[in-house]
């Protein structure tokens, strides 16, 4: 069936159904080409045995980003066209940058999911259903504070925001409750972008209904006038919250444009959460296919490592394979072909996933103006280290462009088949080594420093026992270390923890290094200025 916002020819989803073994009856279509998977297929395969998780991440990216969700997509349809069974695991796209400046995150050229207008506007309603059920309990305290406040919150330690998924720096910081007494309780509010939400960080992490329950009753809210921490559980909020998630928790099937099944399913934060996809789809597909290709937000420093240590032991997975993703672009804005530059950058990468026990894959994705002196330099460089360099062209090719890459996994993948899950820390660890030990072996820091506002988290935290949760750092994805402006690989640094946040719901700690802007803001000229619909009812400047 020809789809008439796409040049391209795109299958049924009752076929892409079909490639998983799944009828049209057990699926739950949205219209022709997009599909809810109910997660019983999930639970009917539990004791079936997984296929081989492939993890792309990639060297600290310029500001344009260096083409991951491309060459996550790219290796998908690479693997199906030598023949292997796959499918891919991406996250659901925010509207906020695709109407601010990045653009969607369907991938690129060839190498799309699809129908991509629809998976970056409204797709299936799951940012309006985690928006709603965040909004809900946020309305549930501010309902409890009116009607007398019986378990004493200090509306002045509220920590919970309201959500919308827009870029609107008005919205950070607000007072509600204005008006007269039958308006509510005046107090400091703000917003976050939808993604930030605690909600999406949950719905990602949930095993099923149970789990999704349980882990939103233990958010916290706020904290009495006696420094007590106030869950979602004591406002009666969960049960409501978890209603309006029902249908969000089933994974979405939809395919790329050469036919290969994709789940895009949830999207929280690469910073503040952690940045992947959700366990759910991820576990489906894993049952469904023999090769899984998902990434995770940034790179190796924020998104790998949070796939590892947060979404791994959650979700009792490990992948099998991991792929860096390198451009030429990227080693040069980094200063180049130096210890101290871009070469240095893409080593300690290299070494950062060596650090989990798998040795990575180097995906060099070319661009037309690249000199292929150059890029011979960057694949010797990885030779140098033992790790095998592909030159990939999926964005014009497809997956044909990107099979050598394939094969290359597939070897690493062999390589790998006995590699035990390995991580950096113990959960049991006290909070500060946790820290201490990401700083020191991801970022190459030399330690870690703690301010004033920090120091009382971490006492709070610890207070009410919250140390023993995973760690979540949030910095910035343009440097390995938390200053922006140190490119290349940093040494003799430190790490400036500012304050954590507790997200128990989710399950860790958010530890705030820099200015971290959880609702972010329009640029000058925002691609929604350039959007409109044609009288025919097409949608021109969406891409």
């Amino acid at each position: 069936m020809y789809y008439k916002n796409n040049s391209h020819q795109l299958r049924k989803i009752r076929d892409v159904a079909s490639d998983l073994g799944l009828d049209y009856d057990s699926i739950l279509p949205h219209g022709h080409y997009i599909a809810k998977i109910p997660v019983d297929h999930l639970y009917s395969k539990v004791n079936e045995p997984d296929g081989n998780l492939i993890l792309v991440t990639a060297m600290t990216p310029t500001p344009q980003g260096e083409g991951k969700t491309t060459t996550t997509i790219g290796l998908g349809d690479a693997l199906r066209f030598l023949g292997y069974n796959s499918t891919i695991c991406l996250r659901e796209p925010s509207l906020g940058p695709y109407f601010g400046i990045k653009g969607g995150g369907t991938g690129a050229g060839a190498s799309q999911v699809m129908p991509a207008e629809d998976i970056n506007l409204h797709f299936v309603g799951d940012m309006y259903s985690v928006s709603k059920a965040n909004n809900l309990l946020s309305a549930m305290i501010d309902n409890h504070l009116q009607h007398g406040n019986d378990l004493g919150i200090d509306p002045r330690r509220i920590v919970w925001k309201r959500v919308i998924d827009l870029n609107d720096r008005a919205l950070r910081e607000i007072f509600v409750g204005l008006g007269g007494v039958h308006h509510g309780i005046p107090r400091p509010d703000g917003f976050n972008i939808t993604p930030a939400s605690e909600v999406m960080a949950i719905l990602c992490l949930a095993n099923d209904y149970n789990d999704l329950g349980q882990r939103l009753s233990r958010i916290v809210i706020g904290y009495t006038y006696k420094g007590d921490p106030i869950k979602a559980s004591d406002i009666q909020a969960e049960g409501a919250m978890q209603v309006l998630l029902r249908d969000a928790i089933h994974p979405n099937l939809v395919q790329t444009l050469e036919g290969t099944p994709a789940f895009v399913h949830a999207g929280p934060f690469a910073n503040i959460a952690q940045g992947t996809n959700s366990a759910i789809a991820t576990r489906m597909a894993l049952k469904f296919s023999n090769y899984v290709v998902t990434e995770a937000g940034f790179a190796t420093d924020l998104g790998a490592e949070k796939f590892f240590h947060i979404k791994c032991r959650n979700a009792g997975l490990f992948p099998k394979a991991v792929v860096i993703v390198a451009t030429l672009k990227a080693i040069n804005y980094h200063g180049g072909f130096t210890d101290e530059g871009g070469f240095g950058n893409l080593a300690k990468h290299i070494e950062n996933i060596r650090a989990f026990g798998i040795n990575p894959v180097i995906s060099i994705n070319r661009f037309e103006d690249d000199n292929p002196d150059d890029l011979k330099k960057i694949i010797e460089f990885c030779n140098g280290l033992q790790v095998e360099a592909i030159i990939t062209e999926n964005y014009k090719q497809g997956g044909a462009g990107a099979s050598r890459l394939a094969e290359a996994v597939i070897r690493s993948i062999h390589m790998h088949a006995k590699t035990k899950a390995k991580f950096l820390y113990e959960n049991e660890s006290p909070l500060q080594e946790k820290i201490d030990t990401i700083a020191k072996k991801i970022y190459g820091a030399d330690g870690v420093d703690y301010d004033h506002n920090a120091i009382t988290d971490h006492e709070l935290i610890n207070r009410h026992g919250f140390d023993k949760l995973p760690v979540c750092i949030a910095k910035t994805s343009k440097s390995l270390s938390d200053n922006p402006k140190l490119k290349g690989r940093p040494k003799n640094f430190r790490l400036t923890v500012n304050e954590l946040r507790l997200a128990a719901g989710a399950g860790f700690i958010v530890v705030i290094c820099g200015n971290i802007v959880t609702m972010p803001g329009l640029p000058k000229v925002p691609a929604a200025a350039r959007i409109k619909v044609l009288p025919d009812g097409r949608a021109v400047g969406l891409s």
